[in-house]
């Protein structure tokens, strides 16, 4: 029964047109495709080289910027299939993630992460309790928790919806949202303790909030310097 999910995954692009072909190449290339592969630019206009590279996902280019919420809501009102996953563009999946997420019998599936990119580090100034050292990258474990790309039951989800769970805060956590709404709901939750997304931190994820970096780059230049003293005794591994 669980095999017979059908699946969409949706995959979101802002200011990412540069690396979104190595998202989509990790979509076509899972031992079980998706039924189908939503591809939605938020009105950046770097992504128009890719429909005729992959003509079989279909896009929605958009001109003008909806943000994240808004954007992820109007996505999330076009599935039509039982299960979704939203993947970031600079994001993508491991070969065989598809094919394990279906054989889970839960509303929604969260599973690992592996923490890539050129600026992975960072990540440490908030989760390192969570985070251990994966050959050169980070495993972070997320048994528990949420993150942007949990596999969900469409349905449910369309209940619950994509908001900003706090206005005003510097992040939208639309996600944060979702996963909460989706418990209230009652939701069964499955784990799959496997790293199935490659989250590639990189300096585009953060260009909007540049001015809290700069800002904020002393103290945590400190911070970063104390958790590679604590990586290095505690795994002999270097950051």
């Amino acid at each position: 029964m669980n095999g017979n999910k059908t699946v969409t995954v949706v995959v979101a692009s802002y200011k990412y047109g540069h690396l979104a072909a190595h998202c989509i190449e990790s979509i076509l290339s899972q031992t079980v495709l998706p039924d189908k592969i939503l591809f939605v630019d938020d009105g950046v206009g770097d992504c128009k080289h890719l429909p005729k590279i992959y003509p079989q996902v279909e896009y929605i280019l958009r001109k003008k910027n909806l943000g994240t919420a808004s954007n992820f809501q109007d996505m999330l009102d076009r599935v039509q299939t039982d299960y979704c996953l939203f993947l970031g563009a600079d994001n993508w999946l491991r070969s065989d993630a598809i094919e394990l997420l279906k054989k889970v019998d839960a509303d929604v599936v969260t599973y690992d992460i592996i923490v890539t990119g050129e600026i992975k580090d960072e990540i440490l100034d908030g989760w390192s309790e969570k985070m251990k050292p994966f050959y050169g990258d980070f495993y972070w474990d997320r048994e528990g928790g949420h993150h942007g790309s949990i596999f969900y039951n469409v349905k449910l989800a369309k209940k619950v919806g994509y908001r900003e769970f706090k206005e005003g805060r510097r992040y939208s956590t639309e996600d944060l949202r979702l996963w909460n709404g989706l418990l209230e709901y009652g939701a069964k939750v499955g784990y799959i303790k496997e790293g199935l997304l490659y989250y590639r931190r990189h300096k585009e994820n953060f260009n909007k909030y540049g001015k809290y970096f700069s800002q904020n780059n002393n103290s945590k230049g400190i911070k970063r310097i104390i958790k590679r003293i604590y990586y290095k005794l505690r795994y002999n591994y270097e950051i």
